[in-house]
């Protein structure tokens, strides 16, 4: 726990270094900031903008951990930045603990653009995730609803980083989902903007204000094509092992797995 206790502390030192040192960019042309989270008060994490998936069945993908809420060893703000933390620890019947923090019915948005500023963790097993889904009246019906993946990565592949949309037609359960990855070298020693834009007619997926994924919406298309002309809401999370996260295993000595977000800020076209 020492040992944890210091890598955390060398790494908040970090993170505060390349704060305070991060211009704060232009608001994007073209765009309004509509909704943002500066991360610029201690403690866990704003009610009025975030809330929680809590659970530990696994979550579609064989993932072992168990999500908590409101549990600041998960979840917090702390010296300017979101930590979001999985732990090796029995908690429910799960042997390890993390936070899946999400802003559905406090920040949903029908396109736009959404940055975020993080440094992502190291260690084979971990499963850090941006990314969107549907807000639907009901309970969502995955592939159906749509899902964009602003940002994965696995550890046991450092450095890559990968782009998805999900849709009826077109999801990794069937090998037809539409994504594209690129390389980050120090995805865990610096911070980085991960951004989706989107409207009715594509969506774009940006690394450092540099575009590497984009999805058109195909010609004639229907629901099963393009699901995304509805609000959307925002999921941030640290999974451990799962479906693609475990498959070559975990590194249980890299835990804990931290991911430091320094913003989130969400902007609309100017009308």
């Amino acid at each position: 726990m020492r040992t944890s206790s210091i890598a955390l502390g060398a790494c908040l030192l970090l993170a505060r270094a390349a704060h305070a040192q991060a211009p704060v960019p232009p608001t994007p042309q073209g765009y309004t900031l509509v909704w943002q989270d500066e991360f610029d008060r201690d403690g866990l994490p704003d009610p009025a903008r975030w809330g929680y998936d809590v659970g530990g069945h696994g979550w579609g993908n064989r993932e072992p951990q168990f999500y908590t809420a409101r549990r600041p060893e998960n979840a917090r703000v702390e010296a300017g930045h979101l930590v979001i933390e999985a732990r090796k620890e029995a908690w429910q019947g799960a042997p390890y603990t993390s936070a899946r923090l999400v802003t559905k019915g406090k920040g949903d948005w029908t396109y736009g653009r959404i940055d975020v500023r993080a440094m992502l963790p190291r260690g084979r097993g971990s499963w850090p995730a941006i990314w969107m889904l549907a807000t639907t009246p009901g309970k969502m019906k995955w592939p159906d609803d749509g899902e964009i993946d602003v940002m994965e990565h696995v550890g046991f592949d450092h450095g890559v980083v990968h782009a998805s949309v999900h849709t009826k037609a077109y999801h990794h359960s069937i090998g037809t989902q539409k994504t594209a990855r690129t390389t980050v070298a120090d995805v865990s020693e610096a911070f980085h903007v991960y951004s989706v834009e989107w409207d009715a007619s594509h969506v774009r997926i940006l690394l450092d204000d540099r575009e590497y994924f984009r999805y058109d919406k195909p010609a004639g298309a229907g629901k099963a094509e393009w699901p995304f002309d509805g609000p959307f809401h925002l999921l941030l999370n640290v999974a451990v092992g799962g479906a693609w996260g475990g498959e070559k295993g975990i590194d249980e000595t890299s835990l804990p797995y931290r991911m430091l977000v320094d913003y989130v800020r969400v902007y609309q076209r100017t009308r």
